[in-house]
């Protein structure tokens, strides 16, 4: 993991030190006349928005303009790398002793919904934002509200009712990452490859959804595990889609690249595999690779996956 480089940008400092962002002005007020009996000519028309000047009912917040809602804690450092691995391991027999060792767990809120938000709406604590998001358009059509793209007053209080209900914070309506990915896990329910995406087959094949950063295992039709949220590889590190075979399997492994852990690694191409990451998968940007789990996802996947069983990923990760 690459330290130093932290998605909150500031934002503890800001919130430490109470300041508010700039709210700007409307038209400069014009001059007053130097003699009363000479005429001011008309005040040319207004000149259109730049677009560099965001419009908050049009224009979507770039992802890397976003940041954790809520300031970071011990067990959300929101750094943005993930300790995988980008070259093949050394692959050798763990002994009994090894496995006989389970990693640690996770520390309580590491997964935690967290939406991330305009700076703007974080530091002044938006109870609604105005904002579009940049996952406005899917969350409207989920919601089924007017797909426009674009942020309203009632857009807002819908996805905002949306987040209460499924504990996502900041309930400001903000229709980012976590959201979206929320909804997609949700919709998915007991029958994920109702779409028939993953293809079926009489062995178990752990299927992984680029589109919706999902994963599961089916053997024939039916769900055996998941379906669970995940991470996949971001720009330059994509995950590589197709067919790939379990071929090794640690329990506790470490990165060589980043000298993180891995916990619950099986590799299935490459460098690149199936682990748990002691951080928030939900993010605004992609692993190196690797398909990142949560922790206790991970443990359970451990038990259901083997040496040589298949694994299909298709899709393409948003933003990618």
């Amino acid at each position: 993991m690459i330290s130093g480089r932290f998605v909150y940008r500031g934002l503890a400092a800001l919130l430490a030190a109470g300041t508010a962002l700039p709210v700007s002005g409307g038209a400069g007020t014009a001059l007053a006349a130097a003699t009363p009996t000479v005429l001011t000519p008309p005040a040319p028309a207004p000149r259109p928005a730049s677009r560099s000047t965001p419009d908050p009912a049009s224009d979507p917040v770039p992802l890397d303009d976003l940041v954790p809602g809520v300031p970071p804690g011990p067990a959300q450092p929101w750094q943005i790398d993930t300790p995988d691995q980008a070259l093949p391991p050394k692959v050798y027999t763990p002994g009994a002793a090894e496995d006989a060792v389970e990693p640690r767990d996770a520390a309580p809120g590491t997964y935690d919904l967290i939406e991330y938000v305009p700076l703007g709406d974080a530091v002044t604590k938006a109870a609604c934002t105005k904002r579009t998001g940049p996952y406005q358009r899917q969350v409207e059509r989920w919601l089924k509200l007017k797909v426009d793209g674009r942020q309203s007053a009632s857009d807002c209080r819908t996805i905002r009712a949306f987040q209460i209900a499924y504990r996502i914070e900041p309930a400001s309506g903000f229709a980012g990452p976590v959201t979206w990915s929320t909804m997609m896990l949700v919709s998915a329910g007991r029958n994920p490859n109702a779409a028939g995406k993953c293809p079926v087959r009489s062995y178990r094949v752990a299927c992984v959804d680029l589109d919706r950063q999902l994963t599961w295992v089916q053997k024939n039709s039916k769900v055996v595990f998941g379906p669970v949220p995940m991470r996949s590889g971001g720009k330059g590190h994509l995950t590589r889609k197709g067919w790939h075979t379990v071929y090794w399997r640690h329990k506790n492994h470490v990165s060589t690249l980043y000298g993180q852990p891995m916990p619950y690694a099986q590799f299935f191409d490459g460098g690149q595999a199936f682990h748990a990451v002691y951080g928030s998968i939900r993010t605004t940007a992609g692993s190196m690779g690797c398909v990142n789990l949560r922790l206790a996802d991970a443990r359970t996947l451990w038990g259901v996956l083997k040496k040589g069983d298949h694994v299909y990923v298709w899709g393409r990760r948003p933003g990618t």
